[in-house]
């Protein structure tokens, strides 16, 4: 096989690197290991619970359905993984607006290097136990007081059903940090990932059975249905693939001898180039602001509250208020978006580290005059790639509601983000990783 370090890995190169390779291999086959065991955990069921009378109080539930779209069913069956990767992420989203309001915080992300970040990663940690604790005890409070469930009902119960859910989840969270150490990708957008997967087929299933109706006005709504979810992966490839290339000239001087013992000096500019993507954040934002969006449903499920419940029904796919519930999903987006960038890239960090390496951007002056250059272009790619979470992250939404299509459940656009971004962005650590080992062959040639 031709290999040239100059181009990217082929698909042939690609699968052969993974059955050669031992690293890679090895690296594969520990991520679909612990992605099995995650699932296993799913349906290992929580002890005292009556698993019948439990699902006849959910059925139709719009907020068990966004559970279990991150957790792979769990919440449904009620296993030890009931709540998945959901306390983590809530707590990295905690933290990391924190880490812009405190300057201990951000001290440790900014000046401390890869010891900053495993103090930031180890108070991440504590906080998803605390909100591990937090979630499961109002699981387990609601579900001690629908009838007929819980079978020894009672402050024991919940004591246990509250242990047992919260040492799941920090199980969960632990495969995820194993897989994006020793494994392939990042743990938790694959155990998001995996768990979207696994809730496709009783989607589908459902909307084949549309099919068997023969009604040619269904078989039309759901056909433009799918239609518009082809058209959205086309334009999240695109979108997840788009990047800004600010030309960069860097000096060198060259000292070369002459003739007669004598130097001289050439100075020779380098060109490259400064990449920004379109959308910095990825599926960060959506998986965010998502999260976020469940956070007045759950806690109208536990509280019992009437304002509660409402401001819950109005902000909830399918609840009161369809335009509400738009605005405030796009406005998390957004916000998420902006945020995330902020915390990926540094225009003044950018500029100075510019400076140091006596590079610059053409026509703009080093310093000040280009971290305001670097500012202005990622605020523009940011917008722009806000809007288009925004409108990808609705429109399927809309079409659900119009062609009355239930599919996805209202988190059709959620899944589709999710599942196109965590497998490009996965894809390309494999290719990183085929790239590193064609270079370590060359070495050895």
């Amino acid at each position: 096989m031709d290999i040239s370090r100059d181009k990217a890995p082929t698909a042939q190169e690609t699968f052969l690197q993974m059955a050669q390779a031992a690293g890679l291999r090895g690296r594969i086959l520990v991520t679909v290991g612990l992605l099995i065991l995650v699932r296993i955990g799913v349906y290992l069921p929580v002890p005292g619970i009556d698993r019948v009378a439990f699902t006849q109080n959910i059925q139709n539930s719009p907020l068990v359905g966004f559970l279990d779209l991150f957790s792979g069913g769990g919440f449904s069956s009620l296993g030890l993984f009931a709540l998945g990767i959901l306390p983590f992420i809530n707590a990295s989203i905690i933290i990391q607006l924190m880490t812009a309001a405190l300057p201990t915080l951000e001290n440790y992300q900014k000046n401390e290097g890869e010891a900053g970040r495993r103090k930031i990663a180890q108070i991440t940690r504590y906080v998803s136990l605390g909100w591990a604790i937090l979630q499961s005890f109002g699981l387990a409070l609601f579900v001690n007081s629908l009838p007929g469930v819980a079978i020894n009902a009672g402050p024991l119960f919940v004591i246990q059903t509250v242990l047992a859910i919260t040492a799941g989840s920090m199980f969960v969270m632990w495969i995820s940090e194993l897989i994006t150490e020793r494994g392939i990708g990042n743990g938790a957008s694959l155990l998001i990932f995996l768990n979207i997967v696994a809730v496709l087929p009783t989607s589908l299933g459902d909307t084949l059975k549309l099919f068997e109706s023969g009604d040619r006005a269904i078989i039309g709504r759901v056909i433009l249905l799918l239609l518009v979810f082809l058209v959205m992966i086309v334009g999240i490839v695109f979108v997840q693939e788009g990047t800004r290339r600010i030309p960069i000239l860097s000096a060198r001087r060259q000292v070369i001898s002459s003739g007669r013992g004598g130097k001289q000096q050439f100075t020779q500019q380098k060109s490259s180039y400064l990449p920004l993507r379109l959308n910095q954040g990825g599926v960060m934002p959506i998986i965010f602001a998502s999260a976020v969006l469940v956070l007045p449903a759950s806690l109208a499920q536990f509280a019992n509250n009437a304002v509660v419940s409402q401001i819950a029904n109005a902000i909830s796919p399918g609840g009161s208020s369809p335009w509400l519930y738009a605005l405030f999903y796009f406005s998390l987006i957004v916000f998420f978006s902006y945020f995330y960038a902020s915390l990926i890239m540094n225009p003044i960090d950018i500029a100075q580290n510019l400076k140091k390496m006596g590079a610059s951007i053409p026509g703009i002056r080093p310093g000040k005059s280009t971290s305001e250059y670097i500012e202005g272009v990622l605020n523009r790619l940011t917008f722009l790639g806000a809007i288009f979470l925004g409108i990808v992250a609705l429109v399927p939404t809309a079409v659900e509601s119009a062609t009355r299509v239930p599919t996805f459940r209202g988190f059709g656009a959620t899944s589709l983000l999710i599942l196109v971004g965590v497998a490009i962005d996965t894809a390309k650590q494999v290719q990183t990783y085929v790239i590193s080992q064609r270079y370590e062959g060359m070495v050895k040639q």
